[in-house]
């Protein structure tokens, strides 16, 4: 493990000042992001007067603007000026509350007020660290308590995320080349012989899709637990309890399209997600995430829906999955009852729902609503 080199910190109001003691700087990288600062390179500190590759990284206590940061390597130090995202003063340099040995203060760039404090980087006069935090910053107080519980860091999760779509992706693209190439070599002679090709793929994928539901759960995205639960639930249910289920279903010409369908929108949705990770974004990529579902989203409902309706002769026949009395727990359940229940008074408030959270985030994301209004606005002052 390369050594860290003497980090010297300082702040004021709006910005952070690193210097770091290092001499003769060569191949060095040194990334600033929003959460952390990591800095790689060969140069002379405190090692020797040899020249030594020295990596330090430093996870802030508050996100910073990437943007307006900048650094310069000197003969003798480097020097790094980091503005912060919200001017305020910080009670500390690190997220977690921790002591580095070669993290110092520079006294000659503390200002008055950080005087009050001493190399122990503790918390302001008269409130404690944890308090602060709590009151003033909810949402890192948050973050900190997942980290005492093992959470893993940013970056570290940064990756995983990516790692986790760009396995989802591969995946589905290999589903969506196969059924197509197949598809054009055989025509309708491979419809029935989808789920014998596919099936398994499509089964694991779905299956690592339960991360999903678990990923705003523990604070690596953003999303509803709600919806991410009712789309991966519903897609299981349908790919286990109603096609894996029944030998029958599987050759029939309604899996072929709900493959397509499920495919077609994941080879869209997981690059956006993975590009997202990393704050990039492409025009072309965004619209086609919030616009794609218009006519994939029915379609996939009206094909569960068929799947669902020819399912019920099948588990009449068999009695899968229905519990008949009499029997050791004194309760009857007949499965092809609540599937029938389930068309007749939830397909289309599941499919409203469904399309009405698309539509929001589609307004959201695609600004369309602010530019309707600012279109009448412009009619009306132009009719005036």
């Amino acid at each position: 493990m390369s050594p860290s080199p003497f980090v010297y910190w300082a702040q004021n109001e709006s910005h952070i000042f690193l210097r770091v003691d290092l001499k003769h700087v060569q191949k060095h990288q040194l990334n600033i992001a929003e959460e952390e600062i990591e800095f790689t390179g060969y140069g002379i500190g405190a090692q020797g007067s040899s020249e030594v590759e020295y990596h330090f990284l430093i996870e802030f206590f508050l996100p910073v603007n990437r943007e307006e940061s900048t650094y310069l390597i000197k003969d003798r130090e480097i020097t790094i000026h980091i503005q912060k995202k919200e001017p305020d003063w910080w009670p500390r340099l690190l997220y977690t509350q921790q002591k580095l040995s070669w993290l110092k203060i520079d006294f000659d760039r503390w200002t008055s007020r950080e005087e009050e404090e001493d190399d122990t980087e503790t918390e302001e006069p008269g409130m404690s660290t944890q308090d602060l935090i709590k009151n003033r910053y909810p949402e890192v107080y948050e973050k900190l308590q997942k980290e005492e519980l093992g959470f893993i860091s940013e970056s570290r999760r940064k990756i995983y995320l990516f790692c986790y779509n760009l396995f989802m992706l591969c995946g589905f693209v290999y589903v969506f080349l196969i059924m197509n190439l197949r598809y054009a070599r055989h025509g309708d002679e491979f419809i029935p012989e989808t789920y014998k090709s596919v099936g398994n793929v499509m089964k694991m994928l779905h299956l690592f899709m339960i991360l999903e539901v678990m990923h705003p759960m523990f604070g690596y995205t953003k999303g509803s637990i709600y919806e991410a639960f009712l789309q991966v639930f519903g897609r299981n249910f349908v790919l286990f309890a109603l096609i894996e289920a029944e030998p029958r279903m599987q050759e029939k010409p309604a899996v072929f399209y709900l493959f397509m369908v499920y495919t077609t929108i994941e080879i869209v949705r997981y690059p956006y997600y993975m590009l997202r990770v990393y704050d990039l974004e492409f025009g072309i990529l965004t619209w086609l995430r919030y616009t794609a579902w218009i006519p994939l989203y029915p379609a996939g409902f009206v094909c569960e829906g068929v799947i669902i309706l020819r399912n019920i002769p099948y588990f009449e026949e068999t009695e899968k999955f229905s519990v008949a009395l009499p029997n050791a727990w004194n309760i009857a359940f007949h499965f092809p009852t609540v599937l029938r229940i389930y068309l007749l008074l939830f397909f289309f408030p599941m499919l409203y729902t469904m399309m009405n959270h698309m539509y929001h985030l589609r307004c959201k994301k695609l600004k369309i609503r602010q530019h309707v209004k600012n279109r009448r606005k412009k009619d009306d002052d132009f009719e005036e």
